[in-house]
């Protein structure tokens, strides 16, 4: 099963995430992923950027949402729905 997902990259104590497209069953330990989808900078501004056609691509070929990157996607207007508790 595929799962979009955030991958933390960046220096310590300066986070920064990709969101990318990865098979589940590798998701926990493996740097290894199909596609990025995107960024996410929390601090400062929380700079967002993502791309919305590819995202919609990979939910039209069943890749589920963390519960994190579902609440980012909502406040983007990607996707509609109530936000997931994280």
């Amino acid at each position: 099963m595929l799962t979009i997902r955030l991958q933390r990259v960046g220096r310590a104590n300066d986070p920064n995430f990709r969101v990318v497209v990865v098979e589940s069953k590798r998701a926990p330990r493996s740097g290894s992923f199909i596609e990025v989808l995107g960024s996410y900078n929390p601090r400062g501004k929380r700079t967002i950027q993502l791309k919305e056609n590819r995202i919609r691509h990979w939910i039209s070929h069943g890749a589920q949402t963390s519960a994190t990157v579902h609440n980012l996607l909502v406040d983007a207007k990607i996707i509609e729905g109530k936000k997931r508790p994280v």
